[in-house]
């Protein structure tokens, strides 16, 4: 059993978990396509009374057992309704026994207990457990072993996880978010777990450049959005190595052939709300336990033909001088440097003159002028300070990216704009911002040659190198002097994470290119 914290238990009678409510499993049940196959059936003590227990190929149903009564008897017709949970909702079984101090054996047999995972508000899952309680061996066993070969069947839950923890994340909570929180249920599911604990930047890269892959199932990063970005470079370009691909020269990469589970422990958590719809650790786990696989979408960052880095998101401009400002503070907590750096870097605001060109197809529009921020998303971006997503139109494996620029404007009205992100006003609504859908974009700052300089005009020169631009990519410092090509490459990497529906309406129009 998990250590600091309680599961919930699955009612009966009533169908409730905790304070009576009704039983929700993670998938809601729906009316088969065929005919179920009855695999078991018998008797159990479900809560306080007896059940009629049927096992089929897809759920656990069961029904109490009552003394006749009259027909049309509307209690008793409530008290008979069935209840179910579908196979692919338990993600572990076990005999459940009575052990008594210093009682020699494995104690006496109580019964089952399934656990299973369940579905609550605002996309949360929960684990929980429902006991079937029949004091026979023979028939506990022949259950048992039904169900365990039932749950050995899902091909995509896995059974051994590679996992890779940055303690420095966020608060220098991984440890035991992992420890407390993660490791206990994936014992409980039968997860085999080898841990690696990262030391400094780039070593989850080094590490999985050199690391045995193969008898594992998946890779699990337990940190934060750069963590997990770092992770999904890394297996990404390890792809391209076995695959034989120059990896200064990728126009066209090949998939990462493991999955990654993201599990959040860092200060945004951007990439695990946009994948889970909440930044929560158990919902997290429990979609990585269960094998629920989503493709992504995933951007190359390039210059002059040679390949940067993998990535998912990236801003340059505002976002990406708010980043480098913060890295500078580094003593101070996430919190803090975070909105220090927000305040400052708008104490400071600059444009940058640049252009980027943009398109779904040929020809490539060129977009010119002075931008305070330019935005490249392939994913919706949720985060706490903007529920509806940085890029509220873009989903996780559309095909396309968004790119959205604000151009010059008063510092007033882009406070404003920014403002927006944290309501569920359309944060787009002003004359000075644009958003496209685009496949590709080449941002192109203007050089000294053009009798610009654009260092020198932002500010920049305390932030970077002479020559070089700060990118803010998936939360990461990326310093470039040159043009970045980003490319998007429909689902090249999956990611544990079930398929949301679309949480939030938006009126936001795009000009596809």
């Amino acid at each position: 059993m998990p250590r600091g914290r309680g599961r919930g238990r699955v009612g009966a009678l009533g169908g409730g978990g905790e304070e009576g409510a009704p039983l929700e499993a993670a998938s809601p049940p729906s009316v088969p396509p065929r005919a179920e196959r009855i695999l078991l059936r018998g008797i159990f003590e479900i809560g306080r009374g007896s059940c009629d227990v049927v096992l089929s190929d897809r759920a656990l149903r069961w029904c109490p057992i009552l003394p006749e009564r009259p027909a049309g008897d509307s209690k008793c017709d409530l008290k008979c309704k069935e209840e179910l949970i579908e196979l692919k909702d338990i993600f572990s079984v076990k005999l459940k026994r009575r052990c008594f101090v210093k009682q020699q054996g494995n104690g006496t047999l109580l019964g089952i207990t399934l656990f299973i995972c369940l579905k609550k508000e605002q996309n949360k899952l929960k684990d929980s457990t429902l006991d079937l309680i029949n004091l026979s061996e023979d028939h506990c066993d022949i259950w048992f072993r039904q169900l365990e070969s039932i749950l050995a069947g899902f091909s995509n839950r896995p059974k051994s996880l590679k996992i890779l923890l940055n303690p420095q994340s966020h608060k220098k909570e991984a440890l035991h978010i992992y420890y407390e929180k993660v490791e206990p249920l994936l014992k409980l599911a039968g997860v085999s777990t080898d841990v690696t604990i990262t030391e400094y930047e780039g070593h989850a890269v080094s590490l999985l450049k050199e690391c045995e892959l193969q008898g594992f199932d998946g890779v699990v990063c337990v940190g934060g959005d750069g963590s997990a970005s770092e992770v999904a470079h890394a297996l990404l370009l390890r792809a391209q190595e076995s695959a034989g691909v120059e990896a200064d020269q990728v126009l066209h990469p090949v998939r990462a052939q493991l999955p990654l589970g993201l599990i959040p422990a860092g200060s945004t958590n951007v990439l695990a709300h946009s994948l889970y719809g909440i930044p929560h650790v158990i919902t997290a786990t429990l979609h990585i336990i269960l094998g629920h696989l989503q493709p992504v979408d995933v951007c190359t960052f390039s210059t002059s033909g040679k390949l940067l880095r993998f990535g998912f998101s990236a801003m340059f401009g505002f976002g990406g001088r708010t980043l480098a400002l913060a890295e500078k503070y580094r003593w101070m907590s996430p919190n803090q440097r975070r909105d220090f750096a927000v305040i400052k870097a708008l104490a400071q605001l600059k444009r940058v003159q640049g252009s980027p060109k943009s398109g779904c197809s040929d020809p490539w529009r060129t977009l010119q002028g002075q931008f305070l921020n330019v935005s490249i998303m392939a994913i919706p971006c949720l985060c706490s300070v903007a529920p509806r997503g940085l890029a509220p139109n873009t989903r996780l494996n559309n095909g396309s990216m968004a790119l959205i620029i604000a151009r010059n404007t008063t510092r007033p009205e882009f406070i404003k704009h920014l403002k927006r992100y944290a309501s569920m006003k359309n944060q787009f609504s002003f004359p000075f911002v644009e958003t496209y859908t685009v496949e590709e974009v080449k941002v192109c700052p203007r050089s000294s040659a053009s009798g610009y300089n654009a260092l020198e005009d932002a500010g920049l020169h305390e932030l970077a190198s002479e020559t070089s631009f700060p990118w803010n990519v998936d939360g990461d410092l990326m310093e470039v002097a040159s043009e970045v090509h980003v490319r998007l490459h429909p689902g090249l990497i999956s990611l544990y994470g079930g398929s949301l529906e679309d949480m939030h309406d938006s009126s936001v129009t795009c000009n596809c290119l």
